[in-house]
């Protein structure tokens, strides 16, 4: 049994679906990551309590961001600059997503020197967005900022501690102008410099850089939503919710992309409905076209009450995560925020109904 210190109060309908057994293993010490986040997310305890604050100096004492930091260079950085982004997955753009995940300190001076390193290299001054590759005459290379990347590293570099940094405002406003949701087929005008990433600003929008920039978004803090930020992030949403989350918008019996029915963490350009749904529930988005992903995730739910990692990029990246096909601490912890953030749309016998919302 939870000592008493573990336990939470009543039992919220999310929580419901652990037993004790289950709320025992989230809180386990072996991941101090998935115990602060449990704790604050699921268990609602404060940050700043006693077990919360011991939980969050853990994840930089042991698991896998101490083993990270071991390996960073002394510039800041863990592949040479030139390859931040192409050394899949442990260039300094991965590696910095995964210490955002994991939750490592933004404090921390490790942490601050990676953040500086991906500014100094991979930060465009010219467009503002991020760059897969450095540019000779200083910063991110212009004709390489893609719409993933830049809202992947603003997602990272907000959740480790650069909100207010002038650069990452710029990145965000990048977004904003440059997110794409047109799902016609259209041929839209693409600035010169840009027209060789064809996928990423080719005849339709990348749904990948949709979720990625909307993931940028979701992450800044609510008194940094400007009134284009507002405005992006509702045309993302009503996007996401054309495709029912993870369905072809024109042939919706179909999954959008191939694996976006599993179920992964971390990850890095890629995506799936459990992250969309992540992101959605995290902007209070209440829909019933997200009913059919709902109901994706709830059968996905083991005889034990848990979740399995189906996807990942172990023996790419810095460390090992969990082990794919195995009952995932990651996956179930993002399960239940779900979850618990989806309540008025579910019934409290745990079956679905059609809520309609302003999105």
């Amino acid at each position: 049994m939870p000592s008493k210190e573990s336990e939470p109060g009543p039992l919220s309908f999310a929580l419901s679906y652990l037993g004790p057994a289950q709320t025992d293993w989230l809180l386990g010490e072996d991941n101090p990551s998935v115990r602060f986040f449990a704790l604050t997310d699921i268990l609602d305890r404060s940050p700043r309590g006693r077990t919360a604050v011991q939980a969050k100096r853990a994840i930089m004492a042991r698991g896998p961001v101490p083993e990270i930091l071991r390996r960073q260079n002394p510039d800041g950085g863990w592949a040479p600059a030139h390859r931040l982004y192409t050394s899949k997955y442990w260039g300094t753009v991965w590696t910095l997503i995964v210490l955002a995940e994991l939750g490592a300190d933004p404090n921390d001076g490790r942490i601050r020197k990676a953040c500086d390193h991906i500014l100094e290299h991979s930060w465009s001054p010219a467009s503002g967005g991020f760059s897969t590759h450095p540019s000779k005459q200083g910063g991110g290379l212009e004709s390489s900022v893609i719409p993933c990347l830049t809202g992947n590293m603003v997602f990272a570099l907000v959740r480790l501690g650069r909100a207010e940094d002038s650069r990452v405002r710029r990145a965000v406003e990048w977004l904003t102008r440059n997110l794409r949701f047109d799902d016609s087929g259209s041929q839209p005008v693409v600035p010169n410099r840009f027209q060789h990433h064809d996928y990423c600003y080719g005849r339709h929008s990348c749904l990948h850089g949709v979720v990625k920039g909307l993931k940028g978004l979701a992450a800044l803090p609510v008194d940094l939503h400007s009134p284009a930020v507002k405005r992006t992030i509702r045309r993302g949403v009503g996007f996401m919710l054309l495709h029912q989350v993870y369905r072809s918008s024109h042939h919706p019996s179909r999954i959008a992309r191939p694996g976006w029915a599993s179920f992964g963490f971390p990850n890095m350009w890629n995506t799936d409905a459990l992250e969309i749904l992540d992101i959605l529930t995290r902007l209070r988005v209440k829909d019933h076209r997200m009913l059919r992903a709902v109901d994706l995730l709830k059968k996905k739910q083991d005889s034990g009450g848990r979740w399995n990692l189906g996807h990942t990029w172990n023996g790419s990246m810095l460390v090992d995560i969990e082990r794919k096909g195995r009952p995932s601490k990651w996956i179930t912890l993002s399960a239940l925020r779900v979850l618990k953030r989806s309540l008025p749309v579910l019934r409290q016998d745990g079956s679905t109904r059609s809520t309609d919302s302003s999105w």
